[in-house]
């Protein structure tokens, strides 16, 4: 699954000593886009956090794996970031393909009709 936008906030790494050792991870908010923009907590683990380097305010592409869990009557879901794209922002036109070029903005101009000319019949 694929979840792009931009990230909000970075959270601070947080490191612990599990059954198999030491661990890392670190949260970050992104928020997609579109009419209706959601805002995402993901996770990213291990050596993954150095890997991807992200900073606040990036436009990001992240993999992830959604999981769920239960622990004592309560579920918890986990976002789990494994590969991040960055997205490069197209330039002007609000992300949008720029329009093909054209030599001259406005069409050729017409002489200019003459009274003579005028067979209108008002």
């Amino acid at each position: 699954m694929e979840i792009s936008g931009s990230i909000l906030n970075i959270l601070p790494e947080q490191s612990g000593e599990g059954k198999n050792g030491t661990w890392r991870k670190q949260d970050f908010i992104i928020e997609t886009e579109g009419q209706f923009p959601k805002t995402v907590c993901i996770t990213v683990w291990g050596d993954k956090i150095d890997q991807f380097a992200l900073k606040q305010g990036e436009r990001i592409t992240a993999s992830v794996n959604v999981e769920s869990r239960e622990f004592n009557g309560r579920w918890y879901t986990d976002v789990k970031a494994w590969k991040i794209d960055r997205v490069e922002a197209a330039a002007g036109f609000g992300g949008q393909e720029q329009p093909p070029f054209m030599d001259s903005p406005l069409p050729p101009e017409a002489p200019p009709a003459s009274a003579e000319e005028d067979d209108l019949p008002f």
